[in-house]
């Protein structure tokens, strides 16, 4: 008797649903991007309990006739595809032809659909066709999934919390909102809104309906392209920034991808504008031709390769770098308002201390809470839009005006020193307070970059030569790059098995320590290991260089040396932060100084 035998097609269905419908967020994917594929340009999402009990997808796209309505359930059946040519130049979101009927396998699901005509209501339960009926004549599809995986406890049984599962499905939305902006997106949970997207093809617009107002306001507008890539969106100003990835966003030809390395460059054109463990919100739309991408990797169509990764990571590295290095990137105080006051309208139009409002994924979600009904003043909202397009649009304009490196940090006169710490300098816009150990470690930090840089580096021979004793592992590790020691002007020998001999050393090594920094450049040596790079090495030995020797807090540093500290500050190439990514300047405009003192509003107040 044969072994081998034909498996059931529901069956088959089921373990195809293993890799594509891993959980509720992953029904809602499939679902929307067929409504994207379909032309829909309003899709609303609606959930009962995150999902778990229910999820509708409602949209306005081209519906289907009966016939294709049913077949739209048969395995591998797919409208996107029909040779083996179409696979190499993939334009759609969908293509595969799994997704429905892997959901249907595990679901109860009715699909009401039409073309303008008649319509088509096709009811399935666990894979099994229960009836095909006729539907109301609404253009559009309406495809309704209930208790998902009912029939499948073990994979049930595993869904994580209903705040995961709705946090899963906030996330997704959310980015599928920013790679289409010109589509209007609704995401409710038990009948309360969650993300509500105007369709107005205005991604800064999109952008605030995700995160909100304050950082829409700080996110600054890029775009480069060569012959083969196309790139525009928004990256934040190194002010803002969050604890994952997540939050760095690639579209390619409309399909939000998931790519290490593209995130690492995206990271890495931020390096020493903010703290390493922190990442920027960036929006990122590539635009290629589909034959130099392949998205045939895995079901879930979010892994991607590029067939020219090089030449677009170069793209991107330099036009986020570019475009930082044109900015005023000193940060602005964060004030609370405690209550309202009248202000002059050129405040309205250059208000910058609203209160952050973070992106709804990062909260709590309220949406199983009961909540009393309140009536919404409309003409209040309308006013408060009304009023954040505005400033929205005057940030922009602000964030447009590049200026120039020798006017990045602007003239400023010390007037003070706070705890012997926070140097405080004025001029006409407002007051400025520097971290004097952070400005310090900045101008550091790019003199000991040039000077390592600089293969003309001039040496000093040592009285009494140093020795330095190692393990035996860590002498053949840097016994094997001893030739980068060599390039800095270290006259280097090995002295016996498991030590070396320093003879000279360069020039620009601090005089108060030339031992301990000998110690510590070999130590970076040792970790870089076999991963070393010249570059990592440089970066790495300047930043321990440039803390060593700065000014440290509640050091005394008079009046002179201050002076020197800021010119020296605004000559950096980078003079916002220092080696590690914290701020060395935050600026109070002359309206928050008034705010503070109740001033501002009241024209009469002496």
């Amino acid at each position: 008797m044969a072994k081998i035998h034909i498996m059931d097609e529901i069956l088959a269905n089921k373990i195809a649903a293993g890799e594509v419908v891993e959980r509720c967020s992953s029904v809602v994917k499939e679902l929307v991007e067929n409504s994207i594929d379909a032309g829909a340009t309003e899709i609303k999402v609606e959930l009962i309990e995150a999902g778990t009990k229910e999820i509708k997808v409602i949209d306005n796209g081209t519906g289907m006739e009966q016939e294709d309505a049913v077949n739209a359930f048969q395995r591998h059946a797919t409208s996107k595809l029909s040779s083996e040519e179409d696979l190499y130049r993939i334009d759609t979101l969908g293509f595969r032809g799994e997704a429905l009927p892997s959901i249907a396998s595990v679901s109860e699901v009715v699909l009401t659909t039409s073309t303008g005509g008649v319509g088509t209501v096709v009811k399935i339960n666990g894979g099994k066709l229960i009836a095909v009926e006729r539907g109301d004549a609404r253009k559009g599809t309406i495809f309704q999934v209930k208790n998902l995986f009912y029939n499948t406890p073990a994979r049930l049984k595993h869904l994580k919390s209903l705040y995961a599962e709705l946090a899963s499905i906030t996330d997704y939305m959310n980015k599928i909102a920013l790679s289409h902006p010109s589509i209007q997106f609704r995401l409710s949970n038990n009948g309360n809104e969650i993300l509500n997207t105007d369709g107005s093809n205005h991604l800064l617009k999109t952008i605030k309906a995700v995160y909100g107002l304050n950082v829409a306001r700080k996110m600054i507008e890029v775009s480069a392209e060569d012959d083969d890539y196309t790139i525009y969106g928004f990256i934040s100003m190194p002010e803002i920034h969050r604890s994952s990835r997540n939050h760095m966003v690639t579209i390619v030809n409309g399909r939000v991808v998931r790519n290490q390395e593209l995130n690492r460059v995206i990271n890495d054109a931020y390096h020493s504008l903010k703290p390493d463990t922190r990442y920027p919100i960036v929006v990122l739309e590539i635009e290629v031709d589909p034959s130099l991408i392949d998205v045939n990797i895995h079901p879930t169509k979010m892994d991607i390769k590029f067939s020219k990764l090089e030449e677009l990571k170069l793209l991107i590295e330099h036009m986020i770098r570019e475009k930082l290095h044109r900015k005023n990137l000193i940060p602005e105080a964060e004030l609370e308002e405690s209550y309202e006051v009248p202000r002059p309208k050129y405040v309205e139009q250059t208000l910058v201390l609203e209160k952050e409002i973070e992106p709804v994924k990062e909260q709590e979600p309220a949406s199983f809470l009961e909540e009393e009904e309140i009536p919404i003043n409309m003409e209040f909202v309308a006013e408060k839009e009304e009023q954040e397009e505005e400033i929205l649009k005057v940030s922009q304009e602000e964030n447009k005006q590049e200026v120039e490196k020798e006017h990045r940090m602007p003239e400023m006169y010390p007037v003070g020193v706070v705890h012997g710490t926070y140097i405080i300098c004025q001029n006409e816009d407002g007051m400025f307070l520097i971290d004097q150990h952070a400005a310090k470690e900045r101008v550091n930090y790019e003199y000991y970059m040039k000077k390592m840089g600089n293969p003309n580096i001039v040496s000093t021979s040592l009285l009494f030569p140093i020795t330095v004793e190692l393990s035996t592992s860590e002498f053949i590790l840097v016994k094997e790059k001893l030739d980068v020691l060599r390039d800095l002007k270290f006259v280097v020998e090995e002295n016996g098995l498991q030590s070396l001999l320093i003879k000279e050393h360069p020039a620009w090594l601090p005089q108060d320590d030339i031992e301990g920094s000998i110690r510590k450049i070999i130590e970076i040596l040792i970790q870089e290991g076999k991963h070393f790079s010249i570059e990592k090495f440089n970066e790495k030995v300047s930043t321990m260089m440039s803390c060593k020797h700065a000014i440290k807090a509640n050091q005394y540093v008079d009046m002179k040396e201050i002076e020197q500290l800021i010119q020296d500050l605004r000559r950096c190439d980078n003079p916002f932060h220092c080696p590690h990514g914290r701020p060395t300047t935050v600026f109070l405009t002359n309206y928050d100084l008034e705010k503070l003192f109740k001033r501002s509003g009241f024209e009469n107040l002496k």
